[in-house]
């Protein structure tokens, strides 16, 4: 794996699309043990790919598409037939030609839905690396601007019955803290937030641990789980 650090955006989507040799994949996960970077490059690929899991839905392929995809394999072998020996692979023969055209389809579905995906994702605005005091990163903020936002958690959080975690950025100090939402429990999560300026570099996100139903003060009053600047993605 490449050291460059203008790199490591590309290889996030690699890995996280399956396109790295497997020694290579292997050397990334050792590597983002001890790679904050990494770790939230990958995290935020992940979501940006997410609707290559969710966004497609599954659609019937026509009779067409089923004989082009056959008239596209190697003809079969039919010389044990012509010499009037019954052919006892005749099964065999037909589940490894389902086979084939199994995977040439499966392998057309993915390429369309990489491609829908790809083409339909939009880019952050600015990506915000949440760590804690320990300087452990937690979670990744990706906010879109136009009122929507995303948060990876990254780490396991111990949330009681009568807490939530919230999440807020500062646009500026005279505007306060802002509410980008709530979690549902401990798990990644859309956020739309209220109306605010468009997100800037260094912009500060962080997550709290408030009351069930958020701040009662519409200001973060818990503990500060984590927290960190935002920056323009390169």
């Amino acid at each position: 794996m490449t050291d460059d650090r203008r790199d490591i955006l590309s290889i996030a989507d690699e890995y996280v699309l399956g396109l790295l040799e497997a020694a290579d994949a292997a050397e990334i996960e050792v590597a983002m043990e001890r790679d904050a970077d990494l770790r939230a490059a990958i995290a935020a690929s992940r979501e940006r790919f997410l609707p290559l899991d969710t966004g497609v839905s599954p659609a019937a392929a026509t009779e067409e598409l089923w004989q082009r995809i056959e008239a596209a394999l190697p003809a079969q072998d039919r010389s044990s037939s012509a010499s009037g020996i019954a052919n006892a692979n005749d099964n065999r023969k037909n589940g490894w030609r389902l086979a084939a055209i199994s995977a040439i389809a499966a392998t057309l579905v993915l390429a369309i839905g990489l491609a829908y995906s790809v083409t339909r994702t939009v880019e952050p605005l600015v990506v915000a690396v949440l760590i804690n005091e320990a300087g452990e990163v937690q979670a990744v903020v990706e906010d879109f601007g136009n009122e929507q936002a995303t948060i990876r958690l990254l780490a396991d959080f111990t949330v009681p019955r009568d807490k939530t975690i919230q999440v807020w950025t500062l646009p500026s100090r005279e505007m306060g803290p802002i509410s980008l939402g709530l979690i549902d429990g401990v798990r990644s999560a859309r956020l739309d937030g209220p109306a605010l300026p468009t997100p800037r570099n260094d912009q500060l996100y962080e997550i709290t641990l408030e009351q069930a139903g958020g701040s009662p003060t519409g200001r973060p009053t818990g503990p500060i789980l984590a927290k960190g600047l935002a920056k323009l993605p390169r």
